[in-house]
């Protein structure tokens, strides 16, 4: 039996947002959400036939065309015509798992009965979904500001049976999928175009995706620094709860307790140490990693709320009885959290990669570059240029989208957000992360070995024995290419549940 979820107004959260996600539960609209869309549409439908006065967007043109009357009879065909002009994405495609998002969050958000949609309509992006009928969308378009309007135009043209979608396990024509299914093309009525452009779903979605990865590569960034630390032979102390408590931020006391978790009954770290003091990047582990666990709760929050938000314009309020225009699509929030999170995983990369160099110098015991002979062998010498080379992209992907904007639409939106461009580049961000921490749990694990026959703690060793039959130790050098990529599948395939 496939559970499922059912769109309302209670609050949606990430973690949630996770279980609809990695269950494959089907969603479906709320008694509740359908009331909304349809008294919504109706109360729209009465007003446009008891008054003609311009209303933007619904009976006038679009951005500087605002004053531009429309007429009744060419309504409809003013929405089509916004979608089909405003499908002006270029570059890549978006990742399929976060247009999946961008139709979960696009049906929230109209669920909530201010957006002048036909139910039909949201029962069709519904369907859509169910059926992993993935609209082709990209990557490069969104200004981040009238919301996402090119990438929102993409994923709404196979509504009308045009442009593409991925499906059944192929890129295909919208309207031969319709056909299979026989299914009707959408025929957009008063404002639903405009609806379904105006929005922050792009922003937003690849926010939620971003979230939900760096939850638990925040976790495993703490984990293989753990077997890091034991590979160096390094200290417990900076770990102790004393000296969190008088500097107290949430995620330096998270990380330093999961770090005394991970290495609790383990003897390597209970041996004496010649050394008095670890360098920076072992010792500062709760201090650094716990500055990105609190940027990524602070950018979890604004997720939280933007996703139980509307978000496109104008909005409908019935029981006022009012239309009013206003700015909820522009992406500024969006934008400074996702420039945030950017900043906060390029520094989990940075302290890693520091880690890494540390361990193949020679240091403690160690020998160079982690591998017997070394000089016949360089073993892991230039894992750590490669890590060291994707730490400097991150910094300069790491440069703010936010403080940018560029006047459009013949100066009617004058500023924009660029929150678009934060979210594809903090994914590019996530992505190198996920790299250069398999080059450290790579040479973490090569480093654990030279310990023997002294041991760490149960976890990490059962964590280490896992990745080891991914990932063999490295007697003599081969190509480390294959190790990288299979270090990052091993990463990707760790499970971790996600906690509110």
């Amino acid at each position: 039996m496939v559970h499922s979820h059912y769109i309302s107004t209670e609050v949606l959260t990430i973690e949630v947002l996770q279980e609809i996600i990695g269950q494959h539960k089907k969603i479906g609209l709320s008694e509740e959400a359908k009331v909304n869309i349809q008294k919504c549409r109706e109360y729209l439908d009465h007003k446009m036939s008891e008054n003609d006065k311009p209303i933007y967007g619904i009976n006038t043109g679009f951005g500087s065309l605002c004053n531009v009357k429309i007429s009744h009879d060419n309504l409809s065909q003013l929405q089509e015509n916004l979608v089909k002009s405003h499908a002006c994405g270029t570059g890549e495609e978006v990742p399929q798992a976060i247009v999946k998002i961008m139709l979960l969050l696009k049906i929230q958000s109209l669920s909530y009965g201010h957006s002048g949609v036909q139910l039909q309509t949201v029962e069709r992006l519904v369907d859509f979904y169910n059926h992993d009928i993935l609209p082709v969308v990209y990557t490069q378009g969104s200004l981040g500001a009238s919301g996402d309007l090119a990438p929102l135009a993409h994923l709404s043209l196979p509504l009308l049976g045009e442009g593409e979608v991925n499906y059944d396990g192929f890129r295909q024509p919208a309207h031969k999928v319709l056909e299979k299914l026989e299914w009707k093309p959408i025929v957009l009525q008063s404002k639903e175009g405009l609806a379904l452009l105006n929005g922050t779903q792009f922003m937003s979605a690849y926010g939620c995706y971003l979230i939900m990865k760096s939850m638990k590569y925040a976790y495993l960034a703490d984990l293989i620094a753990a077997v890091s630390l034991e590979g160096f032979d390094g200290r417990i102390e900076p770990f102790d709860e004393l000296i969190h408590y008088v500097r107290p931020h949430k995620g330096q006391v998270v990380t330093a307790n999961r770090m005394k978790e991970f290495l609790e009954g383990s003897s390597i770290i209970a041996q004496p140490k010649q050394h008095v003091q670890d360098p920076y990047s072992f010792r500062c582990i709760p201090q650094v990693h716990g500055a990105s666990k609190d940027a990524l709760d602070y950018v979890k929050k604004v997720f939280k709320t933007e996703i139980n938000s509307v978000t496109d314009n104008p909005n409908i309020f019935i029981e006022s009885d009012v239309i009013l225009s206003g700015g909820n699509f522009h992406g500024q929030p969006l934008a400074l959290a996702l420039d945030f999170l950017g900043i906060a995983l390029a520094e989990l990369g940075s302290i890693s990669e520091r880690r890494t160099y540390q361990l193949i110098s020679g240091l403690r015991g160690l020998p160079a570059f982690l591998v017997e002979n070394p000089g016949l062998n360089s073993g892991f010498m230039i894992p750590q240029y490669t890590a060291a080379s994707i730490v400097s992209q991150n910094k300069q992907l790491a440069t703010p989208a936010s403080v940018d904007s560029i006047v459009s639409s013949n100066g009617q939106e004058d500023h924009v957000s660029m929150g678009a461009n934060a979210a594809t580049k903090c994914l590019r961000i996530m992505d190198n992360l996920e790299r250069i921490l398999a080059i450290e749990m790579m040479n973490a694990s090569q480093a654990l070995s030279f310990r023997r026959p002294l041991q760490s703690s149960e976890f990490i060793e059962q964590f280490v024995k896992s990745y080891q039959e991914e990932v063999p130790l490295v007697s003599e050098d081969r190509i480390l290419h294959y190790d990288i990529e299979r270090s990052i599948v091993f990463l990707n395939s760790f499970m971790i549940e996600l906690e509110d």
